[in-house]
């Protein structure tokens, strides 16, 4: 079944405008500098010549086709604007956050199963356009189906309390991707906001391996310095940074070092970059601002180990007066709760790529700075299929 994407207009201040649209002319005319080695010139740049979105494996790595974001994002059913907006984007597969919160861990366990029971709803009620993954061959089978791909993933661990048991349990329910901390310690770590940069727990070190023996892939976006590098360094496969950006470019507690980067790179795994307003030291975040950290990490990990993770919902967002009011409120709760990163209360998208299409759109910038149809299909995919049918096996 064909969709047509529904794509409400954004309005944010004339102030934010005027700076995303001062952006826009020189997002057009920067190159990326310095590609790296070992290119193949028959593979040159061809912008203009590119229709191959359609038959590329897109993969974000950090996405949903509900609201993201936003206070009670779980709950209420899809509407058919969210749902035409998945059939429309050319998406492949994204991974949903379907972890749950709470102050205890029995708290945020019982939350996660009423999580995953929610998107079995969706998925039941949506047949036609979307469809769980849990291997590399089932998000295939959805690209030709047609339809969206869901891959369900946790932001935290706090629901697994110090029982491993319960890893086991959600893997059967077939979670395949799990963040080992959110911003603060918890059993497994530390969080990148902790007060201290310390490292792994006893059991976090017991749940690395678990993982990988299971197939579960880390990911350690949200996760502190200190227990980002012993988690890559303890892993006996390649791991993830599912949505994040690159403290070179702009340093922000949400980035990830270039030490990291190296590592995470020569393990074999992927850093997403996400499109979020942590890009940049002011104002909306531009679409150059997305590019340059795509660049700047493809010149640290290579090609072979850079994707997108965008953080966002599929569904545009409508920055009018009532977004930003619900925004205030959700980065006032989560400063009070401790949770909250600097430049929360800006908008949290990239209104140039504010499109159900945003994937077609960076696969096009991309192309139209120099790169290549090959290095774009792996940043738009690529990277994560492969990533994924290493660790899921």
């Amino acid at each position: 079944m064909k969709r047509s994407p529904s794509v409400p207009p954004v309005s944010i201040s004339r102030r934010d405008f005027a700076r995303t649209l001062a952006a826009v002319p020189a997002a057009a005319l920067i190159g990326c500098g310095d590609r790296g080695s070992g290119e193949d010139p028959s593979q040159a740049p061809a912008a203009e010549a590119w229709t191959g979105y359609g038959d590329a494996s897109i993969v974000d790595a950090l996405a949903s086709p509900g609201p993201f974001n936003v206070p009670d994002r779980i709950g209420a059913p899809l509407t058919e604007a969210m749902i035409d907006n998945a059939a429309a984007s050319g998406i492949t597969a994204v991974n949903v956050t379907a972890s749950g919160g709470g102050a205890t861990p029995e708290e945020a366990y019982q939350d996660t199963l009423r999580h995953l029971d929610y998107w079995a709803r969706e998925v039941e009620a949506h047949p036609e356009v979307l469809r769980f993954a849990e291997s590399v061959e089932e998000i295939r089978a959805a690209k030709a189906e047609g339809r969206l791909a869901l891959i369900m993933g946790f932001q935290d661990t706090l629901m697994l309390g110090t029982d491993l048991s319960r890893l086991d349990e959600f893997h059967g329910r077939g979670v395949k991707i799990i963040q080992l901390t959110y911003n603060q310690p918890n059993l497994v770590g530390e969080g990148c906001l902790a007060a201290t940069n310390g490292g792994l727990t006893a059991f976090g070190r017991s749940l690395v391996e678990a993982m990988g023996e299971s197939g579960v892939l880390v990911d350690l976006s949200h996760c502190g310095q200190r227990t980002t590098a012993e988690a890559i360094d303890m892993a006996t496969g390649p791991v993830s940074v599912t949505h994040s950006g690159c403290a070179a470019v702009f340093q922000h507690p949400r980035s990830k070092r270039d030490e990291e980067l190296r590592a995470l790179a020569a393990k074999g795994g992927v850093i997403g970059i996400y499109m979020m307003p942590f890009l940049n030291p002011e104002g909306p975040a531009t679409a150059d601002d997305f590019y340059r950290h795509i660049e700047h990490a493809v010149q640290i990990c290579g090609e072979d180990h850079v994707g997108v993770g965008t953080d966002n919902s599929i569904t545009p967002t409508v920055a009018d007066e009532a977004y930003m009011s619900t925004l205030q409120a959700f980065a006032d709760e989560r400063q009070r709760r401790g949770i909250g990163a600097p430049r929360e209360y800006e908008v949290l998208f990239v209104p140039e790529l504010n499109d159900p299409r945003r994937m077609e759109r960076v696969g096009q910038g991309l192309l139209a700075r120099g790169h290549t149809v090959g290095r774009v299909e792996k940043i738009l995919g690529g990277n994560w299929m492969r990533l994924f049918g290493e660790v899921w096996g």
